[in-house]
C-alpha cells in the first residue's frame, strides 16, 4: 500500500509491506520459535440424501471423508505453496475431523495443525478445511451439484506474542 506521501505505513501498520510499501515476506527470523496451534471449521451442506451417502460411504466415487481428510492434511503441508507470503513451517501435527450434521444438512469440517515455529499456523488450519470442503464437493458433485462450501473460520488459535484467541459463540474445538 503506497501512502499519498509515497512513504512507508504508520506505526503499527500492515506487517506485509516494506517501507515503501511494496509487498514482502515478514521477516521472523529474530521471533521465537514457540509452540503454536490452530484450529479452524468450516462446512459443506448438501440435499439430504446426499449427505445419507456421505456418511454412509456409499458415494460412487469411493470413500469421500477418507479423501479428504488426507486432502486436508496434504493442503496444511503445502500451504506456504499456495498462499505466496506463508512461510514453510515445520508441523508437527494436522488433525482433520468431519462429522454429517443431519439437522442442518452438512457436513462440519475441522482442522486442528500444530507446529514448533517462529510464526503461527492459521492458514495450515484454514488452508486444510478449504481443501477438505473441495474434495468433499469433487467427490459428491455427481449427486449434488447444489452443495454450497461455507462458515470457513478461525475458532482459535495459541502461541506466540499475540497470546490465546478464541472466536466468541464457537462450540469446544475437539481435544
Amino acid at each position: 500500500m503506497i501512502h499519498a506521501d509515497g512513504g512507508a505505513p504508520p506505526a503499527g501498520g500492515l506487517t506485509h509491506l516494506d517501507e515503501q510499501g511494496r509487498v514482502r515476506m515478514v521477516d521472523v527470523g529474530a521471533k521465537p520459535v514457540t509452540l503454536r496451534s490452530a484450529v479452524a471449521r468450516g462446512r459443506v451442506a448438501m440435499r439430504p440424501e446426499t449427505l445419507r451417502e456421505l456418511a454412509a460411504g456409499t458415494v460412487p466415487k469411493g470413500d469421500a471423508l477418507a479423501a479428504a481428510r488426507i486432502a486436508g492434511v496434504m493442503a496444511a503441508k503445502e500451504t506456504s505453496r499456495l498462499i505466496p507470503l506463508c512461510h514453510p513451517l515445520p508441523l508437527t501435527s494436522v488433525r482433520i475431523d468431519i462429522r454429517a450434521d443431519a439437522g442442518a444438512g452438512a457436513v462440519e469440517i475441522e482442522a486442528r495443525v500444530e507446529t514448533a515455529a517462529a510464526t503461527g499456523v492459521e492458514m495450515e488450519a484454514l488452508t486444510a478445511v478449504s481443501v477438505a470442503a473441495l474434495t468433499i464437493y469433487d467427490m459428491c458433485k455427481a449427486m449434488d451439484k447444489e452443495m454450497v462450501i461455507g462458515d470457513i473460520r478461525l475458532v482459535e488459535k495459541k502461541g506466540g506474542r499475540s497470546g490465546h484467541y478464541r472466536r466468541p459463540g464457537e462450540p469446544e474445538p475437539n481435544p
